[in-house]
């Protein structure tokens, strides 16, 4: 389990990988997966069917924001919104803004909408939500080892879930981002943003697009550090949970839980975890239009 340095990547995309070193041994019971994320036709069956009201859709509280104005106490979500022109990679804010009222039926904001893609992924789902509807399908979330371990199909060792060249023959395996990242895409694999589900071959073990066009939530919270802690503890470590607590030096205060697979933004100029050892991570109550999931259930 995860992901060593490799020739070719450049230091901009690899930097965003040191938390997926040291590889370690792992083992995992047996599971079932889906072979897809869940999409807006099977969200808005759930919604329908409970009256779940998402994250996104709920005004933010003002004890959970203390010192915030009232005036930006509004409903919304995470949105990528690129730039006119080339920007500095050092400034996500260039990039990423929160905008009112973006929910998983308006997934860039109040003037879009998702008619048209039920199978599309749904998105701008916090973990509680993904948690939520992973009750009442009777799923789960996967820890971050059972991930892995499906994504791989079977490939122990290899760079992406399909081998070690990223287009093998030229043909795209996953919708990513190509172009001049973040303010041009170029989609030559056929989109320009989000795409819907299984659009490009499965896995070895049967499961679509555990590369690219959305990140996944996992259930286990993140720490940078906890790869080593498992290497440390030498042996193989058997149905790894994740660490007990949450812990991002760079935003300390923020619990996160571990995002996997990359999504439709992902590219070896900024961010290059499209690569299957290698991981994200995501304050747990914040969802974003490039972040769905996906559940498993054991036998």
């Amino acid at each position: 389990m995860g992901a060593a340095e490799s020739a070719g990547m450049s230091m901009v995309g690899m930097e965003a990988t040191t938390d997926s070193r040291p590889i370690h041994r792992v083992y995992v019971d047996g599971f079932w997966m889906d072979k897809t994320v869940v999409t807006n036709a099977q969200f808005a069956t759930f919604v329908t069917a409970t009256g779940y009201v998402t994250i996104a859709e709920r005004t933010p509280r003002a004890e959970d924001f203390p010192g915030a104005p009232p005036e930006n106490l509004v409903a919304g979500g995470v949105v990528f919104s690129p730039p006119d022109h080339p920007v500095p990679l050092t400034d996500h804010f260039q990039w990423w803004s929160y905008v009112n009222h973006a929910d998983w039926r308006h997934p860039e904001g109040p003037a879009s909408s998702i008619a048209g893609r039920d199978r599309y992924p749904v998105v701008q789902i916090a973990y509680d939500d993904a948690v939520a509807f992973a009750t009442w399908a009777g799923k789960r979330l996967p820890t971050e080892a059972e991930w892995e371990f499906a994504a791989r199909g079977g490939l122990t060792g290899r760079l992406y879930a399909w081998g070690d060249d990223f287009s093998p023959a030229g043909h795209a395996m996953a919708n990513t981002f190509q172009g001049h990242f973040p303010d041009r895409d170029t989609g030559e694999d056929g989109y320009k943003g989000l795409g819907p589900v299984a659009q490009f071959p499965p896995n070895g073990y049967g499961l679509l697009d555990v590369a690219g066009n959305v990140w996944e939530w996992t259930s286990d919270w993140y720490r940078p550090d906890y790869y080593a802690q498992l290497a440390a503890a030498g042996g193989v470590a058997r149905n790894p949970r994740g660490p007990e607590t949450s812990y991002d030096p760079s935003e300390p205060a923020e619990k996160k839980r571990v995002h996997r697979g990359g999504s439709f933004l992902c590219t070896d100029q900024y961010c290059s975890r499209y690569m299957v050892g290698t991981r994200g991570k995501g304050e747990s109550s914040t969802g974003t239009n490039h972040l769905g999931f996906r559940l498993v259930k054991m036998p």
